[in-house]
């Protein structure tokens, strides 16, 4: 009889064609009495040894499922849909000689099945299957729309539900839910989701596309055996910002398991599948009851569910911490802590997990509290289970539970007028000029190199005429109130041995020889350093709004590719930015010359603004900004705050008159709250000109 294992091999090393193979797979499923847990079991550590093509790996794993007559094992990764408290749920299909227990859904033997090289709604194209889950099958799909309107990044990946989760009659509405879920979920470590459709009896979702692999592959590698804690910290950090920032906002994930974590190439954690999370209502807020709750779909992981999930208890935090935990300690030791064992069973037959070794007492506490059997006693937030395990202090108040992360590497997505921009590849970009606000002035010593000390009275002589009267000594208190006198202006000022030097912007009426003029009057000034950047008057507006934050030692920057400012008709615009040595998250808007504000990031394709320390990026190297109508001089601006600038994603685009007068109120609330030197801006000016014919 041939095994399952057996006709992967046989296949893998006789060259067979794709039929002979998926004769011998169907001979091998029809005689094999193997729960269908463990040859999905096997399929992934065939697969892991000597991979098949992604689309036929899906085939084979399609093909184990429908052939599925019995319940499903516990021992499995797959999400699995229950019934009622510790009843797995059976599926059938029509050659089962059982009837179905009255709650099963039933899959018909004309359920649509999309493949590779299919076409949904005449739009998105299947090219690559990227991976098989339990509740989807997820695609790399091109969208022609996209390719028409000749957008550089034509990919996006698509999740196309199960047919046991389509058989569900709320399973569009469990899809719609993810999608609106997940968008309200604007974080680096989670998957960006565009919006869900279906074609005919096929529902999908459609998100973003990521280059990497599911840590579940790296964890059932064979030679895989665990790795050091400095190795895995950067990971457990990467989900645990996730369901930190999730459960801030009210959701639990409940099915997080190894997965549902993405590893992309450029070094990301990507926290995936939202799609069964739930709404838990917090202690200091009231929630109205939904109409729809998608954990009545009773789907969940056994190996990974907390023993409340598999009791059908209410959602909670907690839950996602046993399961975090769970995964934290395969990282580190390559094993299940109790043998992928369900923990209700894990529970009553007394198991413990095991210490691993060189983990230090403080992390293998937080990791055992994460383990507990009993809510009371688990970790009770994923922020303290990331402060203790992870030994890093988090900066309190911040409303995303960013750390500084091991791991700097990013991408940024973002949208500016005339087409979709993303951000590729990331460096390090040299800091700009300094400068300090005038309403700062008077700050604190160490932002601006001052000097205080009266010009030496020259030595005494018999014959010594009358002494002049003596120059007081200049400082930022005497130059701020000037500086703040000037209209459309945001500038700053520093004095190095009675030097005055001025540098920001001013309005093009006022001029930079006024400036100097009126600098000039103040006592002690001499032929100031005047470095500013004339502006355009329609734009006092914006630097009313930057200026009181501008400070002498940018700790934040943006500039244009080898500070390019002359930008010609289809050439790409990139842009460098840097940001603080602090968890931070990062602003940049388009002030276009109708007088409109294009929310380059964030937006409603890339909601994830958030950056680590010091964060360096270069953005649109890929050419995927083109420059466009209409032409002439306008503005990119940049504003980083030690919080989310706003609570709810604004439009993409936006009068300037609603936009300024709401961020104004909002960077006074941070300022208040976290001090004004926390917000940091910088701005580019750029200039675009058609092309020549």
């Amino acid at each position: 009889m041939t095994s399952l294992a057996q006709a992967i091999r046989t296949f893998q090393n006789s060259g067979a064609s794709r039929d002979e193979f998926l004769m011998l797979v169907d001979s091998a499923l029809s005689a094999d009495d193997t729960s269908p847990g463990r040859l999905l079991e096997i399929l992934r550590e065939e697969q892991a040894r000597t991979p098949l093509p992604a689309d036929l790996y899906a085939v084979v794993h399609r093909r184990i499922e429908q052939a599925s007559l019995a319940s499903h094992g516990a021992n499995t990764d797959e999400t699995r849909l229950q019934t009622s408290p510790g009843v797995l749920q059976q599926r059938s299909t029509p050659s089962s000689q059982f009837p179905p227990p009255a709650r099963d859904f039933v899959m018909s033997d004309t359920d649509q099945v999309k493949e590779v090289g299919d076409t949904l709604n005449g739009r998105f194209v299947l090219e690559e299957c990227l991976g098989v889950g339990g509740m989807g099958t997820v695609y790399k799909a091109l969208d022609l729309r996209k390719l028409e309107a000749s957008d550089r990044r034509p990919y996006i990946a698509i999740k196309v539900l199960n047919l046991q989760f389509r058989g569900n009659p709320k399973s569009l509405i469990a899809l719609q839910r993810e999608a609106k879920k997940a968008q309200a979920l604007g974080h680096r470590n989670i998957v960006t989701v565009y919006d869900f459709d279906r074609d005919g009896p096929v529902v999908y979702l459609t998100m973003e596309y990521l280059s990497g692999k599911p840590l579940s592959r790296i964890l059932r590698a064979p030679e895989f055996k665990g790795m050091p804690y400095a190795e895995a910290l950067p990971i457990f950090t990467g989900m645990a910002n996730a369901l930190a920032y999730a459960h801030e906002r009210g959701f639990v994930h409940c099915d997080f398991k190894p997965a549902n974590v993405f590893l992309t190439d450029t070094g990301e954690v990507k926290v995936i599948d939202f799609g069964i999370a739930r709404v838990f209502q917090r202690p200091e807020e009231e929630t109205d009851a939904t109409i729809f709750d998608p954990g009545s779909l009773g789907a969940l992981t056994p190996a990974y569910a907390s023993p409340e999930m598999l009791e059908h208890r209410e959602p909670d935090p907690r839950d996602d911490i046993y399961a975090l935990g769970c995964t934290t300690y395969e990282l580190l030791t390559g094993r299940h802590p109790f043998d992928r064992v369900p923990a209700t069973q894990a529970r009553s037959s007394g198991l413990k997990p095991q210490r691993p070794e060189g983990l230090g007492t403080r992390q293998w506490r937080a990791l055992r509290t994460s383990l507990a059997f009993e809510r009371e006693a688990r970790m009770p937030t994923v922020t303290r289970f990331l402060r203790e395990f992870g030994g890093t202090e988090k900066h309190t108040g911040m409303p995303g539970a960013a750390l500084k992360a091991a791991v700097s590497a990013g991408v940024l997505a973002v949208v500016a007028a005339g087409g979709y921009f993303y951000a590729s590849s990331h460096r390090a970009v040299s800091p700009g000029q300094a400068a300090v606000s005038p309403e700062q002035a008077a700050a604190p010593p160490g932002q601006v190199a001052t000097s205080s000390e009266k010009p030496a009275t020259p030595p005494e002589t018999v014959a010594a005429a009358p002494a002049a009267p003596a120059v007081p000594a200049l400082s930022l208190a005497t130059v701020a109130p000037v500086l703040a006198s000037v209209p459309c202006s945001a500038l700053v000022a520093s004095v190095r041995n009675q030097a005055l030097g001025v540098s920001g912007y001013l309005g093009r009426s006022y001029g930079t020889q006024k400036l100097r003029t009126t600098l000039s009057q103040i006592p002690g000034v001499a032929n100031p350093a005047v470095q500013v950047q004339e502006v355009d008057d329609n734009k006092c507006d914006m630097l009313k709004l930057i200026a009181p934050y501008l400070t002498a030692n940018r700790p934040a920057t943006i500039q244009t590719r080898d500070r390019n400012t002359q930008l010609t008709e289809g050439q790409p615009l990139v842009v460098q930015i840097t940001t603080p040595p602090y968890d931070s998250w990062v602003n940049i808007d388009y002030y276009q010359l109708d007088g409109s504000v294009v929310h380059l990031l964030p937006n409603a394709r890339s909601r994830d603004n958030q950056a680590p320390p010091n964060y360096a990026a270069t953005i649109g190297s890929a050419g995927d900004w083109i420059v466009s109508k209409p032409f002439g001089t306008e503005m990119i601006v940049l504003l980083v705050t030690p919080a989310a600038l706003f609570d709810t994603a604004r439009p993409d685009s936006e009068s300037r008159g609603d936009y300024l007068p709401a961020v104004a109120k909002r960077l006074a609330e941070i300022a208040n709250k976290f001090g004004r030197d926390k917000i940091a801006v910088d701005l580019v000016q750029i200039d675009t000109h058609p092309r020549k014919k």
